[in-house]
C-alpha cells in the first residue's frame, strides 16, 4: 500500500522543514512536489536567515531556533552557509534615531551600534561618506537558496529515508487519502505547504482566509572579481520601515513620513533595499513588494533601477554588472506572520510566512510536528 505517517504537499522550504522535523522524530515521510524540483519563492530570495527582522519574543526565538538548525543541516548536507551578520546603515538623523531606540529596547549581546570608523572594520562595501552610524547584528546568515533547496531533498532521503515524489501533482485530499499522480496514498498526518498556489486544494478555506500574494523583483550580479567578499549583508534606512522588529520605535513614524514625502515611489512599490552574497561571489540585490491575488507577470525596469540607485548610495562593490533578473511570488496574510488551518481532522495547511520562509520555517515546523507527538 502507498502509506506513510506524514504526507507533505510541496518541496519548498516550508515543506522541507516539516519533512526534516517529522523524519527526525521517526515518522515515515513522503513529500509530493508538482515540479521536477521546487521553483517557487524558496529559490527566488536573498538566501538570508534574518533574525534581526523578527520582533523580540516568539518569532525571534523561532528565527534563532531555525538558525541553529540551518547550521547543523548545512554542514551535513554540504550546503554553503556564511555566518556573516548584518549592518543597517543610517545616513539621516531619523534613521539613526530608530536604530538608537531599537538598541535601547531590544538590544542584546549580539547587537551593537557602530560608529562610521567601526563600520569600515566590518564592511569593505559600506559607504562611510555621510554615514552617521550603523546597527551591527551577529545573528544573520546567508545560504544560496538555489543550492539549498536542491540539496536538501537528497540529504533528507539519504539520512532519514524521506521519500520524494517530484513531478507529481496532488489533485485531491479527502480524509486520510491523498490522490497524487493518479495514485492513492494514505497518511496519518497531511501537511499542505503549497506556497503561492493556495487556491487549488482547498478553495473554500482560502476564499475565507484573507490571503493575498506578494510579487517581488530581484537581481543578481556577476561573481565579484578577485574573490572579493561583501562581509555582512547590508541594508539602509528603507529596511527599517519593512521589518516588524522596528515597528515599536517611536521615530519610525517620522521616518516613514519623510520617505513618503521625498521618495513616494519607494512606498508605492514596497521597496526596501538589501544586498547579500552567495558562495560563488554573486551579489543578490532587491527588492520590491506588490500586493494582489493576480500579480503582474511583467517586471518593471524602473523598480530595478530604483533599487540600484538607492543601493549605490550606501554600498560600493567592484562590479554592479547584472547577470540575471527575476521575480518571485509568495503568500501573505495581512497582520499575521503565518497561516495555519485544519480543514480536516488530520490535515494541516501551513502557509504565508510572509517572505520569511528561510528565517522561520525550521522553527515553525518543529512546533507543528511536536504537536503531533
Amino acid at each position: 500500500m502507498n502509506q506513510a505517517d506524514v504526507l507533505i504537499v510541496g518541496a519548498g522550504i516550508v515543506g522541507l522543514a516539516h519533512a526534516l522535523a517529522a523524519a527526525k522524530r521517526g515518522f515515515k515521510v513522503v513529500v509530493f512536489e508538482r515540479n521536477p524540483h521546487a521553483v517557487g519563492a524558496s529559490i527566488r530570495n536573498f538566501g538570508m536567515i534574518w533574525p534581526i527582522g523578527q520582533p523580540v519574543g516568539e518569532l525571534c526565538d523561532r528565527a534563532l531556533e531555525s538558525r541553529e538548525i540551518w547550521i547543523e543541516v548545512a554542514a551535513k548536507a554540504d550546503i554553503y552557509l556564511e555566518q556573516c551578520g548584518s549592518l543597517h546603515l543610517a545616513y539621516r538623523q531619523d534613521e539613526m534615531a530608530v536604530l538608537e531606540e531599537f538598541v535601547q529596547t531590544n538590544g542584546s549581546d549580539l547587537t551593537q551600534l557602530l560608529t562610521p570608523d567601526q563600520v569600515t572594520k566590518k564592511s569593505p562595501a559600506a559607504i562611510t561618506n555621510g554615514l552617521l552610524g550603523a546597527l551591527w547584528s551577529a545573528t544573520e546568515m546567508t545560504v544560496d537558496p538555489r543550492e539549498a533547496i536542491r540539496k536538501l531533498p537528497g540529504y533528507l532521503s539519504e539520512t532519514y529515508g524521506v521519500e520524494f515524489k517530484f513531478g507529481t501533482v496532488v489533485t485531491e485530499i479527502g480524509g486520510s487519502q491523498v490522490i497524487a499522480g493518479n495514485q492513492q496514498w494514505t497518511g496519518t498526518h497531511i501537511f499542505v505547504c503549497s506556497g503561492a498556489d493556495f487556491e487549488t486544494l482547498y478553495p473554500d478555506v482560502y476564499a475565507a482566509s484573507g490571503l493575498t500574494k506578494v510579487k517581488l523583483q530581484m537581481m543578481r550580479t556577476v561573481s565579484q572579481p578577485n574573490s572579493w567578499r561583501l562581509g555582512p549583508s547590508l541594508c539602509g534606512g528603507l529596511t527599517l520601515t519593512h521589518y516588524l522588529s522596528f515597528a515599536d520605535c517611536p521615530s519610525l513614524t517620522a521616518l516613514k513620513k519623510r520617505i513618503a514625502t521625498e521618495t513616494p515611489h519607494f512606498p508605492q512599490w514596497g521597496i526596501h533595499v538589501m544586498m547579500s552574497q552567495n558562495g560563488t561571489g554573486e551579489l543578490i540585490l532587491g527588492d520590491s513588494h506588490e500586493y494582489g491575488l493576480n500579480p503582474d507577470p511583467f517586471d518593471r525596469t524602473e523598480i530595478n533601477q530604483y533599487v540600484l540607485d538607492y543601493l549605490k548610495g550606501f554600498a560600493k562593490v567592484p562590479s554592479f554588472e547584472i547577470a540575471e533578473t527575476w521575480h518571485g511570488v509568495y503568500a501573505k496574510l495581512s497582520g499575521q506572520t503565518d497561516f495555519i488551518a485544519h480543514p480536516q481532522p488530520n490535515v494541516t495547511i501551513v502557509n504565508a510566512l510572509g517572505g520569511a520562509g528561510m528565517t522561520l520555517s525550521f522553527g515553525l515546523a518543529n512546533k507543528m510536528i511536536t504537536a503531533l507527538t
